[in-house]
C-alpha cells in the first residue's frame, strides 16, 4: 500500500510542476500574449479577456474591430491563446459561464447545443473564424509574451455544414489539410492544422 500510496505522490507532484504556476501576469504581457494568433493588421484593435489578480477572466481591453482574443490561462498546461470571430461571442462566452459552474466538456456541449436549437443562442449565418496559436511552458518568454516554436491552428466555424454541403472530409489525409469537425451540428467546424 505505502508503494502505491508513493506513486501517486509522485505522479501528482510531476503533474503539478509540468504545469503553469498559476501566477498572473501583468495586463500588457497577457495582452500581447492574447493577440499573438491574430494577423498583424488586427492584433491593435482586438478586443482581450485575460485574467485579474484571482484568476478570473476579465476584459482587458476592449476592442475596435471584429476579433476577439481570449489570453492563456495560467492554471493549465502549456500556452494556448485563441482570437475570433466577434460573431462567435455569445456562443463562446456561453461555453466560459458553464465552465466558471463546473460543468464539463460533455455538459457544456449539451446544453449550448439545446440553446442554439431554442434560439437563446444565435450562432453565425457566415463562417467565422478563429486563430489558435499554440506551445510548450518551457518556449514562452514571460518577460516579453512571446512564444518560440508555436503552431497554428485554424478553426472556422460553419453551423450545421456536412460533408455533403462542403466537399470536405470528416479527419485529414494529408498533413495541413482542411476537415471537418463535428459535422451536422451546432459546432460544426473546418479544422486547419498541423495534424495528420
Amino acid at each position: 500500500m505505502k508503494t502505491v500510496s508513493t506513486f501517486f505522490l509522485l505522479l501528482v507532484c510531476t503533474v503539478g510542476f509540468g504545469q503553469n504556476t498559476g501566477v498572473i501576469l501583468s495586463n500588457d504581457i497577457q495582452i500581447k500574449t492574447a493577440v499573438l494568433p491574430a494577423p498583424d493588421a488586427d492584433k491593435d484593435g482586438a478586443m482581450v479577456y485575460g485574467y485579474n489578480a484571482a484568476g478570473k477572466i476579465v476584459v482587458l481591453r476592449d476592442g475596435s474591430n471584429n476579433l476577439v482574443c481570449i489570453g492563456d490561462d495560467p492554471n493549465k498546461e502549456g500556452i494556448s491563446v485563441s482570437c475570433y470571430s466577434k460573431k462567435l461571442e455569445p456562443f463562446m462566452a456561453r461555453g466560459r459561464e458553464l465552465a466558471a459552474e463546473g460543468k464539463n466538456f460533455k455538459e457544456k456541449r449539451e446544453i449550448r447545443g439545446a440553446e442554439v436549437a431554442s434560439g437563446k443562442i444565435r450562432m453565425p449565418k457566415e463562417p467565422s473564424m478563429t486563430y489558435i496559436y499554440y506551445g510548450k511552458d518551457e518556449n514562452y518568454d514571460k518577460s516579453t509574451g512571446e512564444l518560440k516554436d508555436g503552431q497554428f491552428r485554424y478553426v472556422i466555424y460553419t453551423p450545421f455544414a456536412t460533408p455533403e454541403s462542403t466537399g470536405l472530409p470528416i479527419k485529414p489525409h494529408a498533413k495541413g489539410m482542411p476537415w471537418l469537425m463535428d459535422p451536422g451540428t451546432h459546432r460544426a467546424h473546418i479544422m486547419v492544422g498541423p495534424f495528420n
